[in-house]
């Protein structure tokens, strides 16, 4: 079993090389049975990649450039999606399980009302993408990623761990954050610093967020 540790979320990821798995190229994610497994799928510039109410099984997606990407109901698990640009896309009420998503852009996406269960975010570009109503179930992961004026927003974020990631003007909205872990970020810039009820971090950002919270409610310091 593939796993990997970012301090206290240890993710399980998708297995796509073990012995006897053969993954078959496909030229398309539509199914009329509602289900893709064992799959491969990529190497493609597409205008549109729309999908409702399917399973993704056991795949890789890898070298997709979409214009227009919206899924609605597609769960995946045992899942990798790499080096893709699936630019502003529209991910709603889907579960993802034991998904690696992997030097991704999905720069203003909107991602609304996903489960998260053994998720890695790695090395992605995830600027202006709005998370509303996403749900943490299991281990989920951040690492390396950008998430610059990203919004977070009724969201339950308990014990996702953040690493190395570009944080600015990152807006964290009313949610559960409870041992959320914001370790090894620069948090100077975030935003809803109020809202970060029982997070995580090292005693050296204490000044990060109180830097945060001064700009956020635009504090002058000043003798005159």
């Amino acid at each position: 079993m593939a796993t990997r540790t970012f301090g206290h979320a240890t993710i399980t990821l998708p297995e796509l090389d073990e012995p006897g798995l053969y993954l078959s190229n496909v030229d398309s994610l539509d199914s009329t049975r509602g289900t893709v497994q064992d799959f491969a799928y990529g190497d493609a510039d597409l205008r549109s990649l729309d999908l409702t109410q399917t399973q993704l099984v056991t795949g890789r997606i890898t070298g997709i450039r979409v214009t227009r990407f919206e899924f609605e109901a597609v769960n995946l698990h045992g899942v990798e999606i790499s080096d893709s640009d699936l630019g502003s896309a529209r991910w709603t009420g889907s579960k993802l399980t034991r998904v690696h998503v992997r030097d991704c852009k999905l720069m203003g996406a909107s991602l609304d009302g996903l489960v998260l269960d053994d998720v890695l975010f790695e090395g992605c570009k995830l600027d202006f993408t709005t998370f509303d109503k996403v749900r943490v179930t299991g281990p989920v992961a951040f690492i390396g990623c950008v998430l610059t004026e990203a919004t977070f927003t009724d969201c339950d974020l308990s014990d996702v761990v953040f690493t190395d990631c570009a944080l600015r003007l990152t807006e964290f909205g009313t949610g559960r954050y409870r041992n959320t872990d914001l370790r090894e970020n620069d948090l100077s810039a975030i935003r809803g610093v109020a809202n970060l009820s029982k997070v995580r971090i090292d005693p050296g950002q204490q000044s990060d967020l109180a830097e945060a919270l001064v700009n956020e409610l635009d504090i002058t310091i000043g003798d005159d």
